[in-house]
Order: structure tokens, then C-alpha cells, then sequence
């Protein structure tokens, strides 16, 4: 062809043959040949510049189609049962085109997220634009990033809000969803890596990250917490209405009452107790707990159930809740709200003098609490200070409430479980959403009452369904392994206590420790270290036990409206005692080892969550005190330097290894200790120190210090290097290493 085509005869070849695009394809169609080549590709560019082709790798396409091969991410089925995808990557104009996909025998079984390398069919339906067939399957959850949006010429860049992250990302001009500079985004990451940067595109912009109430937004799009309600799950709970009487028992006539924070978003349990009339029991007690009936609300296999599984549990953030379940259910219709009749699960526990269990019965019936107290309500009322709400309620209700907990604390003595000290935090915003205050929350007698008839409850549940022999999920806690042990032992011999070895560890040789350690300056230090020595909880079907509550049977039943765990102990109940068709099903016996793992996977990602929003609200709070200077302890030590926990508000921050001193410091793992190569000096968990304040982020919620004093003392000077570097020799190294270990140990001794 003596003649270049025109741009409109290579467009409209390329649509007309999208598998062959590449530039080698088109010259061939056209005959272009030699020096021409060159003419071809200055075309092609201006086509790309003006948008009317997109570039692939050595291909060229219409911005507006797909390519006959793509990656695509499953979305999940529609209401009809088809399953739909979205491209990873589109460039044209409007929403990306919708594919169908089309199994054929033999494929895999495919869940939203999954990625899928497919062949491509365009078609004319009307509700989708391509049918995809399986060539293979990539994997699940393509690599996530959030962080701001810093735009350039080429198109931006994303920098990671994650502290623990550093590398940033490249956006392409036709990936960054029309995202302006300063911007909060969130990325996938896409394509190959090869040499620079690697390459990511906006899936989402989320708004200005320095807004009060993006806090919680970051941590919620991070760790990938739903928070948007399908309408099908929308549409069911509005269609719920309030359970009848019939069926169940009434217990309308007990005074049963609430006790939560006083900014409770929802209320799902209820406590009475009165003293045992029944004769062979002086001294006794019977305690009722009542829990919000939600199974009745929440069926097996319905769109409300699939949402709540796939959610785990609510998390909570200072300014915001993701519940398990819509606000019409879990702030109204299963919350034990005053004076208006509730559907509960009820359990009438009969307690010895000592407070020991003698018995239980479970019920599910109708309820209606008396009142909607606070903590700080009913402590007050009981040390004197009723109001006009508590006033009526103080002797009949509240301090039958208080004998009957001041009898299991003398069982809770003899059963020993863990004693921990750790204060809690609480982070109070303004109106606005600016931190106001930081301030560790008081803990009150009324919150210890609520503590041990819950685990009361929760023991009754778990005993209750291994009588029936019914399947379900327990909280399991292991002991901690020896390695952790003696982690512990080395910090506690190093404080001057002692953790001995050689028996079989129970909680009360724990609290022997933390008791002797009570009022001395290792008090926090040894709390902190314990904790984490301990294993994490989790739901299994099999009966491991809790190790740090020492009971052999334990299952969660109290909060069935925020966690999904309590909801299947309450469907185990109700099949166990024939009490409905909303009991635990076959499917749901099927997949309870999942439905475990999944659960207690999303209780981790909403505790990480939280812990991060917390870092970032705290880091903002201290952003403009930059220079400050506060105490604190150190926390933790690890080859690039040291945390420390600041005493005002609790604050973690990081001493960088390169700020300690002009000295080289060895690491001990095993004794968690930086070692001084020239002064000898010894840095080590819990010791006190004074830091400045030098720099606070709250985009990551880092916090970087710089220390001052330690122990009172300033850090010793040493002796200023000059010359080139000599590092030692091997030989010399060791033998250096192993006289400061045995240093350490002396000082110890």
C-alpha cells in the first residue's frame, strides 16, 4: 500500500479485529512496510494522545471495548443466580461495559473478589455487553492500598497512610478515577512489576484525609470492613416485625433491667437477681441474664444471615459503629429498650452463698426492661447518690443485684482467673470531630457486676448445649507456649520477681506475679508483659477450654447483635430445646468449622481497626505539641529502637535505633535488651525515660520521639570516632556478644 491509512481506517480496523492489535497486526493489514513503520507508529501515538486508542503493553485497542482477553474480578451473583464481573482496568468513557460470566463443566466455583484471567465476547443484550469463559483462575483479593493522591504529569502517585508501609505507587493519567491532588484514594495494584515504582489505579476517592471524621473512614477502607448494607439485607430487616408472645414464656412481671456505657449504640442484654426462697440454699441467689432473641429476626441462609457471617461482629470507633446487622434491628427492634416488650433468651441461674452455679434453665420468651441505666448511674446510686430514675429502683432491683455479685467474687477468688490491669482508654471528640480529650476510663463495680453474670451466662450456655449434645462454637483460649513463658520469666527475673518453672502453669501462679508487682514501678510492665505472653482467643467447635478466665466450658451468648459467634450458640439453644424452625441448621452444622476461622479472622481485622483509628486519633492530638516533652516507659525493644508508652495519654511512640546515642547497640532477642558496644550501658522493657515529641502524624498515626533521660540520668556521652569505618572481625564480634550476655545475666543475678 503505496498510501498510510487514515486514522478513521485504523480505528475502525481495530474495532473489527480485536485479536489482533498489536503494531506488527496493523502494519500487516495495511501493507506498511520498511522507514514507513515509523510513520505508523507517530500516528498510532497521536490516536493514544487523543484517546481514541488505548495502549497495552505492545497492543492497541478501543478505549471504549475490552480486549478479547482480560482480568476481571467477580462481583457475585444477582437475584436471578447469574454471576457478573467488572474489568480490571478500563479507560473509556462512563461505567466499564457489564460481563456475564458463563461457567462451563469443570470450572471452578467462584466468590466476589476473585480474579479471573477470561476470554472475552462481545454481545448485544441490552443488560450486560461481554460474556467471559474461564481461561484460569488468578486468586483472590488483588493487593489493596490506601493513602493519598499526589498527582503529576504522568498521571499521580499514591502515598500509603499505613506506617508500616514506605514504598508509593504509580498511577497512570487513564487509572486515577478523576482523583485531585491531597486526595484520600483507594488502589488495587495492577499489572506486572518490573523496574520502578509499582503500578496501582483508583478504585475509589474517598475525600479530604485530614477531616476530623476520616479517622475511622481510613481504618474502615484499610482492613476492608464492609460498612454498606446490600438493599436485599436492607429490604429484609425492614420487613421484620416484633416477635409475638405466643410460644414463649412471659417474663414481663420480672423488674429485668440494662446496664451499658452511657453512649450505647445498642442494648442486648438485661440482668435481675433477687435471693433464693428455696429452702437448702441460705445465702443463695438466682440471677436471670436476658439476651436479645435475635435468631428470630436473623434465619439461617436469608440475605440478613449471609451479611451478618460475612461481617463476623460490629466495630466500634470513637466516632462511628459498623454493626452486624441494619440500625432497624440492632438499634431498635432487637435491642432491650425500656418499657416496650422485647423477644429474649433468658437463663435462670441459682447461685450458692459462695456464688458457685447450683443450677440453670434456659427460656425464650418476652421481656420488657424497667429502665435504661449507665454505668455511672447505678454506681452512683449504690454509693449514695441516686437520681430520680435509680431512686425508685435501689432497693427492690440494684442492691439485690450487688449482694448477689459480692458472692461471686468470693468464687471468682477461688477459681483464680487471670488478673489483669490495664487501663482502658477514652478518646472524647467535639462536635466536630476534633480530638478534645484523652482520659483513661474509670472502672466501676457496676461494670465487674455486668462482667461476671455475663461469663455466668456464657458458662450456662456452653454446659448447657454439651448436655444437649448439640453442635457449637465454644471461645477457646490455650495456654501460652513455653517460648512466651519464658519471655515472661526473663522480665520478671530482671524486675527482681519470680515466675517458677517446672510445673504445670496455671492462672493463679500469674496472679501470684502480678500481685507481688502491684505498687512498684514494674507493676505496668509486668501487666503489659503477661498479656503478652497470652495466646489469642478464638471460636473453634472442638472444647480446648479458657485458659485465662481457668473454665473448662465457655461459649459466647451475650451479645447476639454484635457478634455472629453468639447468634449460633443461640440457634444451637433453640434447636437443642425444639424451640422454633429458626434453630441452628444443617448448613449452618456444615460449615461451623468455617464459619470459626472466618469469624475469628474478622474479630482480629476489627481489633486492628480500632487500635489503628485509636493511633491516629491520638496522633493528632499531639500533633501540635511537637517539641513537648513527656514521661513514659519503655514498652518494647527491637533492633531499630525502642516504644515507648507515654503515661498522659497513653500514646505508643517510636525512639529510632540512630537517636539513642552515638554508640553501636547489640540486640538480645532473648532478653529484649540493647546493649551500649562501648559504655556497657544496658536498655531494657519498663524502664522510665523523658522523651520530646518529634514528630506526629495523623495521616498514619505515627508517633516519633526523641529520648532524653532514662532512669532519671542523661544518656552517657562517648568517645566521637574519627577516621574510616572498621567493622570488627567476626571472631572479635562474638566474643564481644558473649561477654555483654554474660554481663547482662550478672546484673540480673
Amino acid at each position: 500500500m503505496e498510501q498510510l491509512p487514515s486514522k478513521e481506517q485504523i480505528l475502525q480496523w481495530i474495532t473489527e479485529n480485536p485479536g489482533l492489535q498489536a503494531k506488527r497486526d496493523i502494519a500487516r493489514a495495511f501493507g506498511i512496510k520498511g522507514a514507513a513503520r515509523i510513520e505508523l507508529k507517530r500516528i498510532l501515538k497521536e490516536l493514544e494522545d487523543e484517546g481514541n486508542v488505548a495502549k497495552q503493553g505492545r497492543s492497541y485497542r478501543d478505549p471504549d471495548s475490552l480486549p478479547p482477553v482480560s482480568i476481571l474480578v467477580i462481583i457475585g451473583p444477582d437475584a436471578q443466580g447469574d454471576v457478573f464481573a467488572r474489568p480490571m482496568e478500563w479507560g473509556g468513557e462512563g461505567e466499564a461495559p457489564r460481563v456475564l460470566f458463563v461457567a462451563k463443566k469443570g470450572d471452578p466455583a467462584l466468590a466476589a473478589g476473585d480474579r479471573i484471567l477470561a476470554r472475552l465476547s462481545p454481545v448485544d443484550v441490552g443488560e450486560y455487553q461481554y460474556e467471559a469463559r474461564l481461561i484460569r483462575h488468578i486468586g483472590t483479593n488483588p493487593l489493596r492500598v490506601l493513602g493519598v493522591f499526589r498527582a503529576n504529569a504522568e498521571g499521580g502517585r499514591i502515598v500509603p497512610v499505613d506506617k508500616g508501609q514506605d514504598k508509593e505507587w504509580r498511577v497512570g493519567r487513564d487509572m486515577t478515577l478523576g482523583a485531585k491532588d491531597g486526595e484520600l484514594v483507594e488502589g488495587e495494584a495492577v499489572g506486572r512489576r518490573n523496574m520502578g515504582l509499582p503500578q496501582a489505579r483508583v478504585t475509589a476517592v474517598l475525600g479530604d484525609p485530614s477531616g476530623p471524621r476520616a479517622v475511622s473512614l481510613i481504618a474502615i477502607h484499610q482492613h476492608g470492613i464492609p460498612d454498606q448494607f446490600p438493599d436485599a439485607v436492607i429490604a429484609e430487616a425492614d420487613r421484620a416485625e416484633p416477635a409475638p408472645l405466643e410460644g414463649r414464656d412471659d417474663l414481663r412481671d420480672l423488674p429485668l433491667l440494662t446496664i451499658d456505657p452511657a453512649d450505647a449504640r445498642d442494648r442486648d442484654d438485661a440482668v435481675y437477681a433477687e435471693h433464693d426462697k428455696e429452702p437448702g440454699n441460705p445465702g443463695g441467689f438466682v440471677v436471670w441474664v436476658a439476651i436479645a432473641d435475635v435468631a428470630y429476626y436473623v434465619r439461617p441462609g436469608s440475605a440478613l444471615d449471609r451479611e451478618a457471617r460475612k461481617r463476623g461482629n460490629s466495630t466500634y470507633f470513637p466516632d462511628r459503629v459498623v454493626p452486624m446487622l441494619p440500625d432497624v434491628l440492632s438499634g431498635d427492634l432487637c435491642s432491650l429498650h425500656q418499657h416496650v416488650d422485647r423477644a429474649c433468651l433468658a437463663v435462670r441461674m441459682r447461685l450458692d452463698a459462695q456464688g458457685a452455679k447450683i443450677s440453670h434453665r434456659f427460656v425464650r420468651g418476652i421481656m420488657r426492661s424497667v429502665a435504661s441505666l449507665s454505668y455511672e448511674q447505678v454506681q452512683a446510686a449504690v454509693d449514695g447518690s441516686p437520681d430520680e430514675v435509680t431512686g425508685p429502683l435501689l432497693e427492690p432491683v440494684l442492691k439485690p443485684l450487688y449482694a448477689a455479685y459480692a458472692a461471686t467474687k468470693l468464687a471468682r477468688a477461688l477459681r483464680q482467673p487471670l488478673d489483669l490491669d490495664l487501663p482502658e482508654r477514652k478518646i472524647e471528640l467535639s462536635e466536630t470531630g476534633e480530638v478534645k480529650a484523652v482520659s483513661f476510663k474509670e472502672r466501676f463495680d457496676a461494670h465487674r457486676l455486668i462482667e461476671e453474670f455475663m461469663i455466668l451466662a456464657n458458662v450456662a450456655a456452653a454446659e448447657e448445649l454439651v448436655r444437649l449434645k448439640k453442635p457449637l462454637l465454644f471461645r477457646v483460649h490455650e495456654e501460652p507456649t513455653p517460648e512466651k513463658l519464658d519471655n515472661l520469666r526473663e522480665v520478671a527475673e530482671a524486675s527482681g520477681f519470680v515466675l517458677a518453672k517446672g510445673q504445670v502453669l496455671q492462672t493463679r501462679h500469674l496472679n501470684t506475679l502480678l500481685a507481688a508487682a502491684q505498687g512498684t514501678e514494674f507493676d505496668e510492665l509486668l501487666n503489659i508483659s503477661t498479656l503478652r505472653s497470652m495466646t489469642q482467643a478464638y471460636y473453634f467447635p472442638q472444647n480446648f477450654g479458657h485458659f485465662g478466665l481457668a473454665l473448662k466450658n465457655y461459649a459466647h451468648f451475650t451479645s447476639p447483635i454484635r457478634r455472629y459467634s453468639d447468634l449460633i450458640v443461640h440457634r444451637a439453644l433453640i434447636a437443642g430445646h425444639g424451640w422454633g424452625k429458626d434453630g441452628l441448621s444443617a448448613q449452618d452444622v456444615e460449615v461451623l468449622e468455617e464459619t470459626a476461622k472466618l469469624i475469628s479472622d474478622s474479630e482480629r481485622r476489627s481489633m486492628a481497626a480500632e487500635r489503628d483509628t485509636t493511633d491516629r486519633y491520638l496522633a493528632a492530638y499531639l500533633a501540635d505539641r511537637v517539641g513537648a516533652e513527656f514521661t513514659g516507659r519503655i514498652s518494647g525493644v527491637q533492633r531499630f529502637g525502642l516504644f515507648v508508652k507515654l503515661d498522659e495519654t497513653g500514646a505508643d511512640g517510636l525512639i529510632p535505633i540512630r537517636s539513642i546515642g552515638r554508640e553501636f547497640y547489640h540486640y538480645d532477642q532473648d532478653s529484649q535488651t540493647l546493649t551500649g558496644a562501648d559504655t556497657g550501658m544496658t536498655i531494657g522493657i519498663g524502664q522510665r525515660v523523658t522523651v520530646r515529641l518529634a514528630e506526629a502524624t495523623p495521616v498514619t498515626g505515627g508517633i516519633t520521639l526523641d529520648l532524653l533521660t532514662i532512669e532519671g540520668g542523661t544518656m552517657p556521652k562517648t568517645a566521637q570516632r574519627r577516621g574510616r569505618y572498621a567493622p570488627r572481625k567476626p571472631g572479635q564480634a562474638a566474643a564481644k556478644d558473649s561477654k555483654l550476655k554474660r554481663k547482662v545475666l550478672r546484673k540480673r543475678r
